[in-house]
């Protein structure tokens, strides 16, 4: 899914060495798509690179063009892997300094004497960004173009998306139907593929699963053509019913 078929989309980057370590489990992709789900943006991919500047400077470059909205998380810490700040600003080919409001709502959460270095590191924003707030911890996020940068913790990451909210627009609204099929996915993939090649703005996938009473798979249907929606689950529960009888 690309920016086409009046859909408005979007992209993930998950940034950390500790994701790809599996020392952290990632929890922030599903809620995003979720979040974004909710309000008519489509998630239509996502990535997971390192604590490496090259790499996300190359992800977010390679993304921005491609989708509506791009979102990043981790990295905006205040320790010297917290490097997301300077990518974005490198892949923006802007500045980056301390943002004079970013200081300020950080000098009202911390007392003088706690409001060392390592804090004010995170007061780095590259220029012509926006805040994003932050109502768990106040180090704020920020939004440059399409790109929104938040926190890696699930629970500020979670706060920052609410705040950021209204700034998103979705589009057409994906539409979902599915058939339940008790036969395993080799009996009805040929099925599948024809009915694929006659609805193209429909997106077929099978999902089996195993159950004690024993396997089977979902087929399901999704598009922003209620219509073509329509027909297309109608040929999924004849197409299920003539493989069963088999």
């Amino acid at each position: 899914m690309s920016k086409q078929d009046n859909l408005v989309t979007a992209a993930v980057i998950l940034i950390g060495d500790e994701v790809l370590s599996g020392r952290t489990q990632d929890k922030n992709l599903a809620f995003i798509a979720g979040f974004l789900g909710e309000i008519d943006i489509q998630v239509a991919e996502a990535r997971i690179v390192p604590d490496k500047q090259s790499r996300i400077v190359e992800a977010v470059n390679a993304l921005r063009p491609q989708y509506n909205y791009i979102f990043t998380t981790g990295g905006i810490g205040p320790t010297h892997d917290d490097i997301t700040a300077d990518a974005i600003a490198a892949a923006f080919n802007v500045g980056i300094d301390y943002n004079d409001e970013a200081i300020a709502i950080l000098r009202e959460r911390y007392e003088e004497k706690d409001f060392n270095d390592a804090r004010m590191r995170m007061t780095r924003i590259p220029h012509g960004a926006s805040l994003i707030e932050n109502p768990v911890s106040k180090a704020p996020g920020f939004q440059i173009e399409n790109v929104f940068v938040m926190a890696g913790v699930p629970k500020i990451m979670q706060a920052m998306m609410g705040c950021l909210a209204p700034r998103l627009k979705g589009g057409a609204k994906m539409m979902s139907r599915t058939v339940r099929c008790d036969i395993g996915e080799g009996w009805i993939a040929a099925s599948l593929e024809t009915l694929q090649s006659q609805f193209p703005n429909v997106s077929l996938a099978s999902y089996p699963f195993f159950e004690k009473t024993g396997m089977g798979t979902n087929l399901v249907a999704r598009s922003t053509d209620e219509a073509a929606l329509n027909q297309v689950e109608a040929a999924l529960i004849e197409m299920v019913a003539s493989a069963s009888s088999h």
